[in-house]
């Protein structure tokens, strides 16, 4: 679901970067298969985050074939750390594969299973936290990972407008005061995720009509 109409969003697609080869054919994988991925703006804008705050370790809460990894990668630096998480252990060796041919494999660790879990393994800093896996566990995972990103390093959650799954006009009419009939937990997660980094007073969270929408929460203090 776009969110952006159509001449804004040809705009921001037209001034990103270009992605490379091996990103063009992780594009095309995603629209041959119908996968989920960020999508080209969403990428080039987690490239440019890792930039701005000079990233050296980065983790990700759902990796799929490693579509916004690959992204993240570009800003790192060589003794940088990127660790990818994903249920699917097919789309985990992908993204193996993928990272490897960017020249991105050194960077990287791999860690099969439940995201969850795997953050406990980690100690941090970790300067850039992508969110991007179960819907009702965003905000676990801001809590999971919260004392580990620094002052200056930032928590992005993805589909913070809308998903397939997710009920848009219910979920804006939460973050409003509202109270809608029967949201679905996909909804809720989402609504419980903005509202608990809304209310943080170490982060200042903005919501860009990028993608499906992405949350930026930077850390203050």
């Amino acid at each position: 679901m776009e969110i952006l109409p159509e001449k804004p969003a040809r705009f921001v697609r037209a001034a990103a970067p270009e992605p490379d080869e091996v990103q063009a054919e992780m594009a095309e994988y995603a629209d041959e298969h119908g996968f989920p991925t960020v999508g080209h703006e969403v990428g080039a804008t987690l490239r440019l985050l890792a930039r701005m705050v000079d990233a050296r370790r980065i983790f990700e809460f759902g990796s799929g074939y490693g579509y916004s990894a690959y992204w993240f990668a570009g800003a790192l630096p060589d003794d940088g750390e990127i660790v990818l998480t994903e249920h699917d252990a097919d789309e985990l060796d992908m993204a193996r594969e993928y990272m490897a041919r960017g020249g991105f494999d050194d960077l990287a660790s791999y860690e099969g299973g439940d995201a969850l879990d795997a953050i406990e393994r980690y100690d941090g800093p970790f300067d850039v936290v992508l969110i991007d896996h179960q819907k009702h566990r965003y905000r676990e995972a801001f809590e999971a990972v919260r004392e580990k990103v620094p002052p200056g390093g930032v928590v992005v959650a993805d589909n913070a407008m809308a998903a397939g799954i997710i009920e848009t006009e219910k979920l804006l009419a939460i973050l409003e005061g509202e109270e809608p009939e029967d949201p679905n937990e996909h909804t809720l997660g989402i609504a419980a995720y903005l509202e608990t980094v809304r209310d943080d007073d170490a982060f200042e969270t903005v919501v860009l009509p990028l993608g499906e929408g992405i949350a930026v929460s930077y850390r203050v203090k």
